[in-house]
């Protein structure tokens, strides 16, 4: 049986994961630059996404 979901709660969960990603990179940062970049940039990018998709037009089919 499945939930029925609004998608608003999966962009948040997007944009909370990019954030917390993005927060490990930053605190990595002292030990190994470019790990820690690569680690930012991901976590940056789930941010940016889940930021549009909250802004992107929902279409439903019923």
């Amino acid at each position: 049986m499945a939930r029925d979901r609004h998608p608003i709660t999966t962009s948040w969960a997007v944009t909370g994961l990019g954030a917390l990603v993005t927060a490990l990179g930053w605190i990595l940062r002292p030990r190994n630059k470019k790990a820690s970049s690569g680690i930012m940039g991901f976590g940056l990018a789930h941010l940016v996404l889940g930021l549009f998709d909250m802004v992107r037009p929902t279409v439903r089919n019923s």
